[in-house]
């Protein structure tokens, strides 16, 4: 939910800002601590702050974890030339256990679940002392901070296969018990999706009046089909997915290019969407992912002083190359922002370049040769003129799409292709829904094949959707590339050494007592 200048401040003097000091009797706060004991659980108007305080938290990501996400796919290459090279050698499938954005992505996720799992109990207070209406308003809230955690869940087990699933937020029970693999942590989402979903508001995000941009019961459902996808329980995905499809509330924001930018905040597309603001002040309170990794380091702006990002994800030459083969035009203009060298790049490998592509945007943005990169991610540039006058940072203020309906439908389309039953909408009509957008001809008869295209061009770039499909489908050949060879063992990342020195992961004869106390020590920074 986009935190409002109203609730930004709340967050400044709540007992949530949620920080891993659940264990003792106090909990940080922006100014200082705050006791428990000062919380009024009788009150019920309080109910809401964990809830918002768990918002916050999630949509405080850092930097790196999109990127690691995202980075390993055909679709994507990091930036080279760089002060990251463990981060380029990811990319190449040469992963170094002592990288320390595994390390950190690895503990910001789980640093997040036990914020969730605080949250949760703060909330189960409340509804100790609640009527009828405001203990059903307490179950609502838990079940949407459950979506939030098994998002959390997920990441961790698409990275690393085998993983703890923390249901607490003093872990050390669950911990002894060691991992789960990674079909238990799908299975222990899609079980759970299946108790939240009825708790869950039925609307859009969007029509949330308490919360806008909120999470509701369709986004469960999404989260339940990418689990089911996960587990390749095709039916599994096309009944969750039909779900929502037969809701008849969601639908594709019309223009494909606005949709990740500033139009098109919180559309009728969105199932999951984090959201940040400067409120529309040139300074003062402000509330940013930053969006400079993935952005070019040298530009034109259209307006005068707009900061230049950092060139460390850029969309790889096959996918450009792919998308040209295709005649596409609304995506790759979207998808892709060109420099002089990267045109001639692809020139020079025999390409001929559409008439459309430009190194100046259509926002009117000019993209200079830099060092890094020949190309940026379009979908997480916000154009010049967007941003807040007074407002430099790269993409400040830009909200950041996580799961949206174009994905929701062509999950379905995949599901129904590989034999299950149509629960909604044919699997054509899915494809062609996307397409039409796109500017791009229906297909009829589509295959398998054809949607795991469509997902290519349609998702590319975004939290490596490109690189978990190809590994669940074993598809090595697609992710050996530009030199790169792909293997079995290149899958999942190694745990951080960090996280094994502490944890009873893979070393066999770690002192269980002592790495409970070291994990508990890390996760309360």
């Amino acid at each position: 939910m986009k935190t409002s200048k109203n609730i930004f401040i709340r967050l400044s003097v709540l007992v949530l800002a949620l920080a891993v000091s659940s264990c003792s009797d106090k909990l940080d706060t922006q100014e200082g601590q705050l006791n428990t004991g000062d919380i009024d659980y009788t009150d019920a108007s309080q109910m809401i702050d964990p809830l918002i305080g768990a918002y916050y938290e999630i949509s405080s990501l850092g930097w790196e974890e999109p990127l690691l996400l995202g980075v390993r796919g055909d679709d994507v290459n990091s930036g080279g030339l760089g002060d990251q090279p463990l981060y380029t050698e990811t990319d190449l499938f040469n992963y170094n256990k002592d990288f320390w954005m595994y390390n950190q992505v690895w503990n910001s996720h789980y640093n997040d679940i036990i914020n969730m799992n605080t949250a949760i109990l703060q909330i189960e207070n409340f509804m100790e002392y609640a009527n009828e209406t405001n203990f059903a308003r307490g179950e609502q809230y838990i079940a949407e901070i459950k979506v939030i955690r098994a998002w959390l869940h997920f990441n961790l087990a698409r990275n690393w296969e085998d993983i703890f699933i923390i249901t607490s937020n003093q872990p050390e029970a669950e911990l002894e018990q060691g991992v789960a693999t990674k079909d238990e942590v799908m299975q222990f989402i899609s079980n759970e999706m299946d108790e939240v979903i009825p708790l869950l508001p039925d609307a859009r995000p969007n029509q949330r009046t308490d919360l806008p941009g909120g999470i509701t019961r369709y986004t469960a459902y999404a989260m339940k089909a990418l689990s089911e996808q996960e587990l390749q329980n095709y039916q599994g995905v096309a009944d969750a997915t039909g779900a929502i499809i037969n809701s008849g509330l969601f639908s594709l924001y019309p223009d494909f290019y606005q949709l990740f930018k500033k139009p098109g905040e919180l559309s009728n597309e969105s199932l999951l969407e984090f959201q940040y603001s400067d409120y529309g002040s040139e300074s003062g309170e402000a509330f940013y992912h930053l969006y400079a990794p993935f952005g070019p380091q040298n530009w034109d702006p259209a307006r005068d002083n707009a900061e230049a990002g950092w060139g460390f994800y850029e969309p790889s030459n096959k996918f450009i190359g792919f998308m040209i083969d295709r005649n596409e035009t609304v995506r790759l203009e979207t998808s892709v922002l060109f420099t002089p060298e990267g045109i001639a790049e692809l020139q020079a490998e025999g390409y001929t370049i559409p008439a459309f592509v430009s190194n100046v945007t259509p926002s009117d943005d000019v993209i200079n040769n830099y060092v890094r990169a020949n190309f940026a991610s379009g979908k997480h540039y916000l154009p010049s003129v967007q941003l807040t006058d007074g407002r430099n940072n790269y993409g400040a203020g830009k909200n950041f799409i996580v799961i949206r309906y174009a994905e929701i439908l062509l999950m379905y389309a995949e599901a129904v292709t590989r034999g299950a039953s149509a629960t909604a909408i044919p699997a054509d009509e899915a494809v062609n829904l996307v397409r039409e957008r796109a500017d791009m001809p229906a297909l009829s008869g589509v295959t398998t094949e054809q949607v795991l295209d469509e997902k290519f061009a349609e998702l590319a770039m975004e939290w490596g959707i490109r690189y978990y499909d190809m590994i669940r489908l074993d598809k090595y050949q697609e992710l050996s590339y530009d030199g790169r060879t792909f293997t079995a063992a290149d899958e999942y990342l190694p745990y951080p050494q960090a996280q094994v020195d502490a944890l009873p992961l893979e070393a066999t004869n770690v002192d269980t007592n002592t790495a409970l106390n070291d994990v508990l020590s890390t996760l309360n920074r």
